[in-house]
């Protein structure tokens, strides 16, 4: 456990009194291993060098108080514990052992391994502050990629996503769900809700084009309507108002139209199968939309399109993550924790002003609210939350679907009802847990850019909770769209 030869100085410990410095070693290699214990509460992670001459031995070096101690490491995003050393099963999953005695001449050196539990303790501090050992002065740095590592990983994926085209995003097999602009927004209510999507793509019979696409956000902004004071679409109306005539009321709304009261004709955002995959990212982020169809055409004039697929963000990172799976050296800004790097939107810190407000509710607040918010905020998804700020659930465009069971939207109020009476339509056969770990994706802000990609491009997830380990307290969200804006720039 510990290696002689080392001298233990209380003075190079910053002058801390009753401190000394213990050399900890990682003898099994890696590409980034980083150490973290309980002498600092498992607040920090340390990262570990490789010693000269030997680039399968890291060592790190940290200030600790004698008495007894655990630790682990995180080798290449995953906790690892070293098999040869001392070792106990705590909460923490399977921990290494030092007991420290009080002597300040007493000199050691720790090596450990670490295979995290998942029971792993890791509170919202950890990777935040680490401290690096340079010529035996401890500075305390915040470990973040150089720029020209930056630079170097945008580059390939940008080179991989213009060099594969969207055809590769279409499935050997399956089926694409289209409605018809004339028929009634009641009946496509229904229709979207027993095929559990969210969403379809709009196909108008007298132009023979495809011209938009019918969305959950399309349900809110009706719902809303209908519990506006004075609103002129009733729920009687519901039986004979087009998705045509909604789609125009909406531009109407939204104050698009023409000098003549005419609503604008806005074109369809849709790509055809030869687009590159880079073309169709981009396209996604520019205009705010989650999907966007695949069509193509054999003809010039572009009739007689064909529905292909519905391409999203999900579907392209999948590729990237398939493609760089076996050479994820090539990208430095995989192995990075996220709270290192510009993503995601993060509860602020006391003092920051600047940063985006993170939007939670808790379940008390009522459906209307959610509603609310979801527009307001211009997001797809709000955690709901205890009184701790604990994760209980979360609320997404898409579950605006669930009031189509049994016509609930037809007899309530959606200011009284609230987020989790909401939340049970359809949930009723799932545990509270099961509903949670079904429903909430989580992450640890320890966890790296290369994990949440590979989570991310799972089908159906569109983004992660970030949370204090335990707790559960929501400390985040990290979404597709996060992701492609910051590997693009």
């Amino acid at each position: 456990m510990f290696v002689p030869g080392m001298d233990s100085a209380r003075e190079a410990a910053g002058g801390v009194a009753g401190t000394v410095l213990m050399r900890f070693v990682w003898p099994h290699g890696g590409r980034s291993v980083f150490l973290s214990g309980s002498f600092d509460r498992w607040t920090r992670l340390v990262p570990m060098s490789p010693m000269e001459g030997c680039p399968t031995v890291f060592q790190a070096i940290c200030s600790i108080t004698p008495g007894f101690h655990q630790y682990k490491f995180l080798v290449d995003g995953e906790w690892k514990h070293d098999e040869h050393q001392p070792c106990s099963t705590t909460d923490y999953g399977v921990v290494n052992t030092v007991l420290l005695p009080g002597e300040a001449n007493y000199n050691p050196i720790v090596g450990p391994e670490m295979a995290l539990g998942s029971g792993m303790e890791l509170d919202n501090e950890t990777f935040r502050r680490v401290v690096h050992v340079s010529d035996g002065t401890a500075t305390d740095v915040v470990p973040r990629i150089s720029e020209a590592d930056l630079q170097v990983s945008r580059h390939r994926i940008s080179v991989f996503l213009s060099t594969h085209t969207a055809y590769e995003l279409l499935p050997k097999s399956g089926k694409v769900l289209a409605l018809d602009v004339d028929l009634p927004v009641k009946q496509a209510f229904h229709i979207l809700h027993e095929q559990g999507i969210p969403m379809a793509p709009l196909w108008d019979f007298s132009k023979g084009q495809f011209v938009g696409m019918l969305s959950a956000l399309d349900f809110i902004l009706i719902l809303r309507e209908l519990g506006n004071h004075g609103s002129n679409l009733t729920e009687e109306e519901l039986d004979t108002h087009t998705i045509s005539a909604w789609k125009e009321g909406k531009a109407y709304l939204n104050r698009q139209m023409d000098g003549h009261g005419r609503a604008f004709s806005r074109c369809l955002i849709h790509a055809g199968p030869y687009d590159n995959l880079k073309e169709v990212a981009l396209r996604i982020l520019q205009n705010e939309v989650a999907t966007i169809p695949i069509i193509h055409s054999s003809s010039e004039d572009g009739s007689f399109p064909q529905l292909l697929h519905l391409a999203s963000l999900s579907g392209i990172l999948k590729c990237i993550c398939r493609y760089f799976r076996h050479c994820s050296g090539t990208l430095p800004i995989l192995q990075l924790p996220i709270c290192t790097i510009p993503v995601g939107t993060w509860v602020p810190k006391i003092g920051e002003s600047n940063r985006r407000p993170l939007a939670m509710l808790r379940p008390s607040a009522s459906l209307g609210s959610a509603l609310n918010l979801l527009i307001q905020a211009q997001v797809s998804s709000i955690p709901i939350v205890d009184d701790n700020d604990s994760l209980v659930d979360i609320y997404c465009r898409s579950d605006i679907t669930a009031l189509a069971k049994d016509r609930v939207y037809t007899h309530i109020n959606i200011n009284e009802m609230t987020i989790h009476q909401a939340l049970q339509l359809g949930q009723d056969s799932y545990t509270p847990y099961e509903r949670l770990n079904q429903r909430c994706q989580m992450c640890l802000r320890s966890d790296t850019l290369n994990k949440v990609m590979e989570r991310l491009a799972n089908p159906g997830v569109r983004r992660l909770i970030i949370v204090e380990a335990g707790s559960k307290r929501v400390e985040g969200i990290v979404t597709l769209s996060d992701i492609f804006k910051f590997l693009l720039g």
